[in-house]
């Protein structure tokens, strides 16, 4: 302890013998990404062609390709798969519009946290299987059930992740831009909403993952097409092999919504050092 502090008082430069490090390009880093689950559907494969995985619990890989192959050509998949995206896609515009407005509005404000928070927190804290029958009775069976079930979901993440963000704004920046003599309005536009903008894309992250979450709840009840219900009336069937493919779209739909809101992340905040120089 006395020699490194005589070292340090001295001036003498110190660092420690740095550890092996392997540096892996980004197209190496995608690939090793890619492996492990190349390496599972391998071993799938191979466990159901041997007869390890009785067929009727979980069919093979090549033969829930067939299955996609021929529900695509019959046009089956295409239109449950549009059914659902354009469900998903309108719920997610309402729930994220609204959960984003309040986010600003509790945000900002410590009367409306007061007079909009509790409510919300308490119908968050409602799961979407005990919300079900009243939704029903609401809406029925058709559309607006599913969509509203999907914007209650999508909702709430967005509505959190910006009220966070902004309530972790640096206040030094907001009283520059008043010194700066920036009105509200600009105030918020050009310092408040790039300040919260991470928090409120990770709450885009999250809701997206919430929205096919609350879609698969809607779809199990009274509907005629989408995912959900391609999976629920091959399941009266016992074609595991269809049930298995609707949970792997599930599975490629999550991770290509991710991969895009990632890219919005990049795209967004390129002036932030944490994201910028992401690759």
């Amino acid at each position: 302890m006395s020699s490194t502090l005589q070292i340090v008082a001295e001036g003498t430069s110190y660092a420690p013998v740095p550890s092996a490090r392997i540096r892996l390009g980004k197209n190496a880093l995608l690939l090793i990404s890619w492996l492990v689950p190349a390496a599972l559907l391998v071993l799938w494969e191979v466990l159901a062609r041997f007869g390890s995985i009785e067929p009727h619990v979980m069919p093979a890989p090549s033969k829930v390709l067939a299955t996609a192959y021929n529900l695509t050509v019959s046009g089956t998949l295409l239109h449950d798969l549009s059914v659902s995206l354009l469900r998903a896609a309108i719920g997610f515009a309402i729930g994220g519009g609204i959960g984003f407005a309040l986010g600003i509005l509790v945000g900002l404000s410590r009367l409306a946290e007061a007079v909009v928070d509790r409510t919300v927190q308490m119908v968050r804290a409602i799961p979407f299987l005990a919300l079900l029958p009243l939704v029903i009775v609401w809406f029925g069976v058709g559309e607006a059930q599913k969509i509203f079930l999907v914007a209650l979901g999508v909702a709430f993440p967005i509505y959190i992740n910006t009220t966070l963000g902004i309530r972790q704004v640096d206040p030094k920046l907001i009283e520059l831009g008043r010194v700066q003599g920036l009105g509200t309005w600009e105030l918020i536009r050009r310092i408040i909403l790039p300040g919260a903008m991470p928090s409120i894309l990770t709450g885009v992250r999250f809701s997206l993952a919430t929205a096919w979450l609350a879609l698969v709840v809607a779809e199990t009840i009274g509907a005629q097409a989408g995912l959900g219900f391609l999976a629920m009336d091959a399941r009266e069937f016992l074609r595991t092999d269809i049930i298995v493919l609707a949970i792997v779209i599930y599975a490629l739909i999550g991770v290509g919504a991710d991969s895009l809101a990632r890219l919005l992340e990049r795209r967004l905040l390129k002036w932030h050092p944490n994201y910028g120089a992401r690759p």
